[in-house]
């Protein structure tokens, strides 16, 4: 049973453990294990492609029944049922060597992702929002960059005694014990429309023109992030001189997106929220690229700058939906996750099919670069919108 009166610290571990689950292994354990399901499992770069294409789709799925529910209640059983699946997903690639098999489960782990991801986040916004705490969600991501740190690490470690079906199953006993506070410190919502301190928390939406534009430019960030995120070991792995670096390059993007969050909380404190989007996005673009310069230090420093800024993008963008809707936060969160999603079903499906006819990832991470450029212009443009949206609620009187 989930706990009546936690504490802020059992909530907020909670969250992040929910991450470490539902992104960290259900989501991310594939970028590390893409390389040995290549080698031991004859699993191909166009397949490899598909099956996060799969996955992706599985999320946009979740995004939008995400995004058409409003009963707390609801989002909360669908969070727990997620969790749940996240385990199980995980543990059933590892039961066969079908790519039909693996598709499948491939969305189901999907489905989970954005269970823990926008559910279980918007969970988490509403309750700090509903107890007076700063609506920041930079700790609650932590989960994502320790996830994806925890797969580096134990797909290196482990290589070296199981194959790809047994580590499948060793994520999936990780996950088993990351279950019990990921269901039972997070606790049943608060469905009143008031603070803990009896304020209303009314909701303040955009512009449809902002939203429009907003999520336009999600859509750019999903394909420069899903790119990276799918291929950095099988790009790393496949450059000159860095066979078997591509783990460690996972390692220090995750390790680099741990902090990251926190990081950008306090820089939008500083210089604004949409300011500190569009530096995300601008680094981003670097982190991106390069690698394809070449060497071991270049794939590091690229790794460092796109842990950094991918997640914190994330953040901030999902901090923006609470503060929109404090008392339906995973309505828009869905509706800019679906943005996202669309991005991350076509680029990986494209960046496969380009590696498989030039040999080489280099035009996927050249399309994925392209792309967040665009993303950072549709960002520049939104701060125009929003001093017009705020002119015209506000107007000058003679």
């Amino acid at each position: 049973m989930p706990s009546t009166h936690p504490s802020r610290l059992q909530v907020m571990t909670a969250g992040i453990v929910s991450l470490v689950l539902c992104m960290g292994i259900a989501r991310f354990a594939y970028t590390p294990l893409l390389p040995l399901m290549q080698q031991q499992a004859g699993l191909g770069a166009g397949e490899g492609g598909w099956l996060a294409a799969w996955n992706y789709l599985g999320y946009l799925l979740g995004a939008l029944v995400a995004s058409s529910i409003s009963d707390m209640v609801l989002k909360d059983r669908l969070y727990r049922i997620g969790m749940v699946v996240a385990v199980v997903s995980t543990a059933a690639m590892g039961l066969s060597d079908s790519v039909v098999w693996w598709s499948v489960w491939r969305f189901v782990a999907g489905l989970s992702s954005a269970a823990g991801m926008l559910m279980g986040t918007g969970l988490i916004l509403n309750w700090l929002i509903r107890h007076d705490h700063r609506p920041e969600l930079g700790i609650h991501f932590v989960g994502i960059g320790l996830g994806i740190a925890s797969c580096a690490v134990m797909v290196t470690v482990l290589s070296h005694w199981l194959d790809w079906r047994m580590q499948w199953y060793a994520f999936s006993a990780l996950g088993l014990l990351l279950l019990g506070p990921a269901l039972w410190w997070l606790p049943a919502p608060d469905t009143s429309g008031l603070t803990h301190a009896g304020r209303p928390m009314p909701d303040a939406p955009p512009s449809p023109l902002f939203m429009r534009v907003f999520m336009a430019a999600y859509f750019c960030a999903g394909v420069g992030y899903v790119v990276s995120a799918t291929f950095i070991v099988a790009i790393v792995d496949s450059l000159p001189g860095l066979a078997g670096k591509g783990a460690l390059v996972f390692l220090v993007i995750g390790l680099s997106a741990a902090p990251a969050c926190i990081l950008w909380d306090l820089v939008a404190r500083r210089i604004g929220m949409l300011n500190a989007l569009l530096g995300t996005a601008t680094v981003q673009i670097a982190g991106i690229l390069m690698p394809l310069a070449g060497g071991l230090a270049a794939a590091l420093a690229g790794a460092v700058l796109f842990g950094l800024t991918f997640v914190g993008l994330v953040s901030l963008v999902l901090t923006m939906a609470g503060r929109y809707f404090p008392t339906r936060p995973a309505k828009m969160m869905g509706k800019m996750t679906i943005a996202y999603g669309v991005a991350q079903i076509l680029a990986p499906a494209i960046t496969g099919w380009i590696a498989e006819r030039a040999g080489s990832y280099a035009g996927g991470l050249y399309l994925a670069a392209g792309v967040m450029v665009v993303g950072s212009l549709l960002l520049a443009a939104l701060k125009a919108i929003e001093a017009r949206d705020v002119a015209a609620a506000h107007p000058r009187h003679a």
